[in-house]
């Protein structure tokens, strides 16, 4: 067993990792608000580029799946773990050539951050086994998970809050940015190396997780179910990229702190679907899922209509300098609660009935899986704002879209 410290330094760097990921999303595309009210850009560019930004992320994670999960069996994962963590500091020093360089540079260091973050992902998790003893390890992914959520939603914040202080010194953002990566990167190198699997081959690496892949499609069951996760995921990215010009739009917010608090209610949403369905549904229970599918769906829709119906937009409550539109706020929970009763179920079924062996390919295949959905999703949200649908029409199409998959996600009964 590694040292003691192996495992904190894990949680921390694991934590500032995360954190970093979003907040530098939001500092880039938070630059975007403050360009189309100067008149720099149209709406329809700051849709166009916002789209683009957000779905570089997901690229890596679709390309570059099979060989990160070779690495990170081949080499120690601690290697990876500041490895990955080096790619993001790197990818934020690029970024921050864009303010003399021209914003393309911006692009290129956010794919680079998804790249360090491609090769990381199997690791924080792969590592837990080698420096943690057996019963611990349901706790620790727990709490890797709960660190992860809590830095993803306060990563966007603070990113948004950066943007919005410091618009007109974007370098003091990537300064802030390359801090909290270095931090990240530092907690990683002062862990003590894990061990290597030198007898690990690519091709026999690459050939077993295809192989698990196309039996996981052929599965009447199990398809379904990665389907519908994949579906989660299409949802939850669209809204992501499409709060931005909703918000500006349709809500009127003044900034980019108070569009990413429109994230924020539909994470709290999630996190309580997620509890409520734990404590409805036994492991394998997925009568109710498509329920929960359409219940989605409806929310979806409903959210197109605050642009045309007015009582959505009232009462308004002012928290300091925050406007908070309370039935927008309602709404986005509902949809939450919504989201997390259709996932949790399908996770767990897909966990319980996979094969106990194969368990780590089948999850490296649901994240491919999920990873093409938010790719998908990127691309719907683009052509939408090119073929000149309104960010209310987005959230329309996308319950249309979700209605059809959940009525076709009839589910075959559970093998014995």
């Amino acid at each position: 067993m590694t040292p003691r410290r192996n495992y904190p330094l894990l949680l921390t760097g694991q934590f500032l990792g995360a954190f970093g990921d979003n907040a530098i999303l939001a500092v880039i595309v938070g630059q975007l608000v403050y360009l189309q009210k100067s008149g720099a850009i149209t709406t329809a560019e700051l849709r166009t580029s916002n789209t683009i930004y957000t779905s570089l992320l997901f690229v890596p994670y679709v390309l570059l799946a099979p060989l990160a999960g070779y690495l990170n069996d081949r080499y120690a994962k601690t290697a990876w773990l500041t490895g990955g963590n080096a790619l993001k500091l790197l990818g934020t020093g690029l970024c921050a050539l864009s303010v003399s360089h021209g914003a393309l540079w911006q692009g290129i260091g956010y794919l680079m951050v998804g790249v360090g973050a491609c090769f990381y992902g199997p690791a924080k998790y792969g590592i837990l086994p080698e420096i943690l003893p057996r019963e611990r390890l349901v706790k620790a992914n727990g709490l890797v998970e709960l660190l992860t959520l809590v830095a993803i939603l306060g990563g966007a914040i603070a990113g948004s809050v950066l943007a919005d202080v410091f618009k007109d010194r974007v370098l003091v953002s990537y300064g802030v940015l390359a801090g909290i990566f270095g931090a990240a990167l530092a907690c990683n190198f002062f862990m003590t190396p894990t061990p290597h699997k030198p007898d690990v081959r690519l091709g026999r690496s690459v050939g077993e997780f295809t192989g698990h892949l196309r039996d996981l499609l052929r599965d009447p069951r199990l398809s379904r179910v990665l389907i519908g996760t994949a579906l989660f995921w299409v949802c939850g990215a669209t809204m992501k990229i499409n709060f931005q010009p909703w918000g500006l739009e349709v809500l009127q917010l003044p900034d980019n702190t108070q569009i990413a608090l429109l994230g924020l209610w539909l994470s709290v949403g999630v996190m309580g679907g997620s509890i409520l369905a734990g404590q409805l549904h036994a492991v394998g229970d997925l009568r109710r899922t498509r329920i929960y599918g359409f219940a989605l769906a409806g929310m979806l829709a409903l959210l197109f209509t605050v642009q045309t119906f007015g009582f959505w937009r009232t009462p308004v409550v002012q928290l300091g300098p925050l406007l908070l539109v309370l039935p927008v706020v309602l709404l986005l929970v509902a949809a939450g609660v919504a989201a997390g009763l259709f996932l949790i179920p399908l996770n767990a079924a897909l966990q319980a009935e996979s094969d106990p062996a194969r368990l780590g390919k089948t999850i490296a295949v649901q994240n491919l899986g999920d990873n093409l959905g938010m790719l998908l999703a990127g691309a719907y949200v683009f052509a939408g704002v090119q073929g000149g649908i309104s960010s209310s029409g987005i959230f329309l199409g996308l319950a249309i879209g979700v209605t059809a998959v959940v009525a076709w996600m009839r589910f075959a009964p559970r093998s014995a």
